[in-house]
């Protein structure tokens, strides 16, 4: 495997993992619709590597090397001729996936490897829109990227074992620890972090106990650094309620049938920290210090 890598998206999860392959010495072609997108996720990379810096983590000439590394593009087929790897991190939208996979397979080297970070979405499904299903695979980063260790490495049903040993190794290369999944509905992360972050809400929605309540039995009884509600808003409650749509049309189980609660607060544009407004408020701090108004008494 060579170093030429391409990720589609420039948003949170895609400068991310550009952030990342960058850092490890890869190069990048980061690729958006707008260059105001692009130049927003290099700003967010900039200033995660800042971070890292203030950590004493990192040196400013390793600062300078890893975005030296990151070139910019607004078309793929500007890119994508040279590819070894296009990463793609796009919104989470079926129909987006499958359209932006065509023209990856149209558009790379017949040896370049197509992935996907799609959290939920069938590595099969979106494999067979390509001449290579061989050659499709998940690679399902957790956010934020760059600190996250765990990369979840999804085979569809016709990756090979030497596509699978390729991105399983080079995961490894970026510092991370791959671990190797299935291909059904929600893989392994989501299909158990979605239906227990849904409980979460049904809870509130039951009346049994508030949100931050909920939230503090959760960091405190079960050890976990977010309680199920900030981190619904933290990873956006539109994207969770795609996850658990994905899950309950794969498996068609009431189990994983979205609260009533969660589609209406994703209906009222209220997702969490990126709207300012979810489970908590976030208009004066991006912390979950401060509950909704809607859930206080």
């Amino acid at each position: 495997m060579n170093k030429n890598i391409v990720v589609i998206g420039a948003g949170t999860m895609g400068n991310g993992i550009a952030h990342t392959f960058a850092q490890t010495g890869f190069k990048v072609s980061l690729v958006d619709v707008s260059q105001e997108a692009l130049d927003r996720g290099l700003g967010t990379i900039t200033k995660n590597l800042d971070r890292i810096i203030s950590k004493g983590n990192l040196t400013e000439a390793q600062k300078k090397a890893t975005l030296s590394n990151i070139k910019t593009f607004t078309k793929l087929e500007d890119c994508a001729t040279k590819a070894d790897l296009i990463v793609e991190a796009a919104t989470e939208n079926l129909d987006l996936k499958l359209k932006i996979f065509k023209q990856m397979d149209d558009l790379a080297p017949a040896n370049c490897i197509l992935a996907t970070n799609t959290s939920s979405i069938s590595i099969t499904k979106i494999a067979s829109v390509t001449n290579r299903p061989d050659k499709v695979i998940g690679m399902h980063f957790m956010n934020p990227v760059p600190i996250m260790k765990l990369v979840e490495i999804i085979k569809g049903y016709s990756t090979s074992k030497e596509t699978f040993d390729d991105i399983y190794e080079m995961s490894k290369t970026l510092g991370k620890t791959p671990t190797e999944v299935n291909d059904y509905p929600g893989f392994v992360a989501n299909r158990i972090l979605m239906p227990m972050i849904n409980e979460a809400i049904e809870t509130l929605y039951n009346g049994v106990a508030g949100v931050e309540e909920i939230d503090t039995v959760m960091k405190l009884g079960m050890a976990h650094p977010m309680g199920p509600l900030q981190l619904a808003d933290f990873i956006g409650l539109d994207v969770c309620l795609a996850i658990l749509n994905v899950m309950y049309d794969g498996f068609k189980n009431p189990k994983y049938a979205p609260n009533p609660l969660l589609v209406n607060m994703v209906t009222a544009g209220k997702l969490g920290v990126k709207s300012g407004e979810g489970f908590y408020d976030y208009s004066e701090s991006k912390k979950a210090e401060k509950v909704s108004k809607m859930f206080t008494k």
